[in-house]
């Protein structure tokens, strides 16, 4: 089993209330949490869809694959090392630890580990 897991992908919106709407009437998906009005998480069954303007997008404009991992600075050397690059090295936020890279081929990848409390 590897350490990694896929639990979140992120789009870009301009407008977070209309891509809300969308998502919660169209497809019927549940809003799980909204963060002031630059990024939004639904529940999109076995991961979350998240929703994030230019403010909170790791790469806006960019659909991106969030991956949880136990070790988010090894995940980002190893990617370094293999061809990726790194968008934003690893840094600690409020709530985990982050970082923002690209794969081998130019797609977004965003690891995180929760911060211990």
């Amino acid at each position: 089993m590897s350490d990694f897991d896929v639990r979140m992908v992120v789009l870009s919106t301009d407008n977070l209330d209309e891509s809300i709407s969308f998502y919660t009437e169209t497809l019927g998906m549940p809003l799980k949490f909204r963060d002031g009005a630059h990024y939004a998480a639904l529940d999109g069954g076995s991961i979350t869809l998240a929703l994030a303007t230019d403010i909170d997008h790791p790469l806006p404009g960019k659909v991106v694959v969030g991956i949880k991992t136990a070790d988010v600075d090894a995940a980002a050397r190893a990617i370094e090392e293999s061809g990726g690059a790194i968008v934003k090295a690893p840094y600690d936020d409020a709530h985990e630890r982050r970082a923002v890279v690209y794969d081998n081929k130019g797609n977004g990848l965003v690891f995180y580990c929760p911060l211990p409390r």
